[in-house]
């Protein structure tokens, strides 16, 4: 039986985003209590594409709340150094938001999760009802490589993307805490209120 409660889940977001989840949780674009002076990071190209991208389960992806099971990501190497047409940002300014399968499940929301990244063609969609099955469904020497360039595991890329999709908000008690680059940030988010923060440089590039 997986330990869900340690299958930690992990959504990187601007600081500046930080006041409003403290209020309000981690909002979708489209809810009443999203952030109208929200700060994006990514690409977003990526964004609008995964925004019409249809589910097995006939909703868009758009409707969901992205997480990754593991830390720097390709995304973030994209966001830290400006690829893609990109604005670059620097890893202070870049907070992951944590939360846990177990969580989310007692939260009582509704989520889908994936064994790669959600948009590819190789990739496969699991419900609720599979998630007893996720340690051997999520390929974890992948979301935890440190990097996923390997010439002779063409796939790496893909499976170290898996994402947990969360349908509606998630209200602020549902985050465990906050992961931070430095110093300078954990004291940031100190004056924001924030209790639960801890400075892990090497989660970043």
């Amino acid at each position: 039986m997986p330990n869900l409660s340690k299958t930690y889940l992990y959504r990187m977001t601007h600081i500046k985003n930080i006041p409003h989840i403290l209020k309000y949780g981690i909002t979708h674009y489209s809810s009443f209590n999203s952030n109208p002076n929200f700060m994006p990071i990514g690409d977003c190209s990526l964004i609008n594409s995964r925004n019409s991208f249809i589910l097995n389960n006939g909703r868009t992806l758009g409707e969901y709340i992205p997480f990754y099971f593991g830390v720097r990501t390709p995304m973030l190497y994209v966001v830290q150094n400006g690829y893609n047409m990109v604005s670059p940002t620097p890893a202070e300014n870049i907070v992951y938001c944590v939360t846990s399968v177990q969580k989310i499940i007692d939260l009582k929301l509704d989520f889908i999760f994936t064994n790669g990244h959600a948009i590819d063609c190789f990739t496969s969609q699991f419900t609720p009802d599979n998630i007893q099955n996720i340690d051997n469904i999520i390929d974890k020497n992948a979301v935890n490589s440190k990097y996923w360039k390997d010439d002779s595991d063409l796939d790496l890329k893909r499976r170290k993307e898996a994402e947990f999709l969360v349908l509606g908000d998630i209200a602020s008690e549902g985050i465990l805490g906050f992961l931070v680059y430095n110093q300078n940030a954990q004291n940031i988010m100190i004056d924001f209120g924030v209790k639960d923060v801890h400075i892990k440089t090497s989660y970043y590039f």
